[in-house]
């Protein structure tokens, strides 16, 4: 068994290149590594796929009875849709929670949530063409009707079954093992979340109360004490977070702990790494595995990314295209050359796309190496100041978008001559290609949009790059899209 030694954990290494980054308001990356703590949780659960869906389709078919005397073959199979467009895209699983002040963004986010369900309904209506079937009265009372009775279903919940003083008496209780970082962004979430039905009691950790950065009644005894604290206090569930080179300690540990009915957790140290990117558990048969670094967009949620892409894109075209007709002939009367410009850019998986501009410059360059545009750059055309400022030159990327080599909300395509700059200056730098690159993205929406001009910049536009994927929703990427329209005319970093 382990000895009451000290110990050095070491310093985690910061996922981000820049702790200033913390005082811009990017997101770090807890989410993404406790992000199962959310999708387990009772709570989360209860919500997002059986509340809300059965109160979406009880409704759905209640209003069937209503409008068409009866309940058909027919309907039930148009609900059966409706339950699971609303369990995948409808998130309001916060909204009233305890221990949570509710704000005009989480009532937001479900009534947008809603809506792009009821879109979604829609438009599989459309495709189907069953369009002429559509009952308006019908469609008007389900689409505003519902969401006020998912508010009020959620204030009952919250306020009959999920009071935090009743949580917290029926709460298991829990220890950590190692006051690292990631031991104490877990004890973070088990106070932060009551309903979640953890309640952590301490620390245990051979070194010094005054090394490990905890308070001192929050530590509870060195490692060697654990196996006697968990029998007196009927522990209940045991989290190891101790760094992954501490093997050894860690088969003391469970050695010591045969002797209790607490369950035991390990909590993989990601802060040893740089770069965690959609973490989650998955089974290769039957062989466990811990998914370090991948795509958000696999499976349905890469059909949902990429149907949202086509419909946005095909919208976007239908309604924009006297707009991108008049900047043509606007570009080619006013300076020489092509009025689209292609570029190669790295896109998904880090293959090369051809990605369309309006041309905004006298040069075209397209080789191993490329200028970036400049303030008051002489390279410009008459108009390329004004449709760069506007972004007005990045239209004929919904093509592009129509084509799946891009998407309309990703991280943005740099030329193939910067990545191969910067990929050997950034680590981490291609993580960025897992996803298409988008005609807007997180990083360009906080701040960084236009030069580069240092490399603390590019490091900070990757940073954004990386947390958009770990954090990555539809929602995310429709509040993206609607800061970008607001931003764009007001961004003095564009030029």
């Amino acid at each position: 068994m382990a000895t009451n030694q000290p110990v050095d954990y070491g310093q985690p290494s910061s996922v981000l290149p820049r702790a200033e980054r913390q005082a811009t308001g990017i997101q770090t990356a807890a989410w993404g590594r406790f992000g199962f703590l959310a999708k387990v949780s009772p709570t989360a659960t209860l919500f997002k796929s059986i509340i809300d869906p059965l109160i979406v389709v009880i409704f759905y078919l209640a209003l069937c009875k209503m409008h068409y005397g009866r309940v058909a073959l027919p309907h039930f199979a148009s609900a059966a849709v409706v339950y699971l467009l609303t369990n995948y895209i409808l998130d309001g699983s916060g909204l009233f929670l305890p221990n949570k002040n509710t704000s005009a963004k989480d009532i937001a986010g479900l009534v947008l949530g809603w809506f792009l369900v009821v879109g979604a309904a829609l438009g599989l209506v459309y495709a189907a063409g069953l369009w002429s079937l559509v009952n308006r009265a019908f469609l008007i009372e389900w689409a505003f009707i519902t969401p006020l009775l998912l508010f009020v279903a959620h204030g009952l919940v919250s306020k009959f079954f999920l009071d935090a003083d009743a949580l917290s008496g029926k709460a298991k209780k829990a220890v950590i093992i190692g006051a690292t970082e990631s031991g104490k962004l877990l004890a973070q979430e088990f106070k932060s979340q009551p309903w979640m039905k953890v309640k952590s009691l301490g620390f245990f950790d051979d070194r010094p109360v005054a090394r490990t950065g905890i308070e001192k009644n929050e530590l509870l005894g060195g490692i060697a004490q654990l196996a006697d604290y968990v029998r007196k206090h009927n522990v209940h569930a045991i989290y190891i977070t101790l760094p992954m080179a501490s093997q050894p300690r860690v088969l003391a540990i469970l050695d010591e702990l045969r002797d209790t009915t607490a369950s035991i957790y390990f909590v993989p140290d990601m802060f040893i790494f740089d770069l965690i990117i959609q973490a989650e558990l998955d089974h290769v048969g039957n062989v466990p595995v811990l998914a370090v670094c991948e795509t958000p967009f696999l499976g349905v949620s890469g059909m949902v990314k990429r149907l949202f892409d086509i419909v946005f894109a095909s919208a976007a075209l239908l309604m924009l295209w006297p707009v991108l007709l008049g900047i043509a002939v606007a570009v080619k009367l006013t300076s020489r050359g092509p009025v689209i410009f292609k570029q190669k850019r790295y896109g998904l998986n880090g293959e090369s796309i051809e990605v369309y501009k309006f041309r905004s410059m006298t040069v075209q360059e397209n080789g191993s190496v490329v200028t970036q545009a400049k303030r008051n750059d002489s390279r410009l055309t008459k108009i390329g100041g004004f449709l760069r400022k506007t972004s007005l030159d990045e239209l004929p990327q919904f093509i592009n978008v129509l084509q799946g080599r891009m998407s309309v909300v990703g991280p943005r395509p740099h030329a193939n001559a910067h990545n191969e700059q910067y990929r050997k200056l950034i680590k981490g730098y291609m993580i960025r290609h897992k996803a298409r690159p988008g005609i807007t993205g997180w990083a360009q929406v906080n701040g960084y949009r236009g030069e580069t001009d240092t490399l603390d910049k590019m490091e900070n536009r990757v940073a954004y790059d990386l947390d958009y994927l770990r954090c990555w929703s539809l929602w995310l990427d429709v509040k993206i899209i609607i800061k970008t329209i607001t931003m764009v005319f007001n961004d003095k970093s564009a030029f």
